[in-house]
C-alpha cells in the first residue's frame, strides 16, 4: 500500500511539472475581417541567431517559424544563403503591425529581401503561407508565450 501511494505521488508530480512548463513561443497573425493563423515559433534574438536564421534546415512544420527581434526598427534586410526551403518573410513594426510581406523567397540565392517600411520583428514561415492566408500591411500579430525584451 505504502508503494502504491508513493507511485501515485510521483505520478502526480510529474503531471503537475509538465503543466507547468513552459510552451513554446507562438505567434498569431490576425485580419481585421477575423481571420487568424498562429504559428509555434522559434525566437532568435542575438546577431549570431539571426544571422542564421533557418539556414541548413532541410524541412520546416506548416505550423511552425522563426521570429526574428531586432534591438532597433529599421529597414531589414534579408537573404537565402545556405537556406534550402522557400520562405514568407513577414516585417512587422514596434506596434506589432504587419508593414511588408515578401513571398516565396528562393532558396539558395544572395539577393537582398526587404520591404520598404522599417520593421522591429521579421516573422519566417513556410513559402505561400501568407499568400493564401491573404496576409498584408493590414494583419496584426500578437506574441503569446514570450516576453518581448
Amino acid at each position: 500500500m505504502r508503494i502504491l501511494a508513493i507511485v501515485l505521488l510521483l505520478a502526480s508530480c510529474d503531471r503537475s511539472a509538465s503543466k507547468r512548463s513552459p510552451q513554446a513561443p507562438r505567434v498569431t497573425l490576425s485580419s481585421n475581417t477575423g481571420k487568424t493563423a498562429t504559428f509555434s515559433v522559434e525566437v532568435v534574438v542575438s546577431r549570431q541567431d539571426r544571422n542564421l536564421g533557418l539556414m541548413y534546415r532541410k524541412s520546416l512544420d506548416a505550423a511552425s517559424g522563426m521570429l526574428f527581434i531586432f534591438p532597433n526598427e529599421d529597414v531589414q534586410s534579408f537573404w537565402m544563403k545556405n537556406t534550402y526551403i522557400p520562405l514568407d518573410m513577414i516585417f512587422i513594426d514596434e506596434n506589432l503591425s504587419v508593414v511588408g510581406v515578401v513571398h516565396n523567397a528562393v532558396p539558395e540565392t544572395t539577393t537582398s529581401r526587404k520591404v520598404a517600411s522599417p520593421s522591429k520583428y521579421v516573422l519566417e514561415i513556410n513559402g505561400g503561407i501568407a499568400q493564401k492566408l491573404g496576409v498584408d500591411a493590414s494583419w496584426k500579430i500578437r506574441i503569446d508565450n514570450y516576453s518581448l525584451p
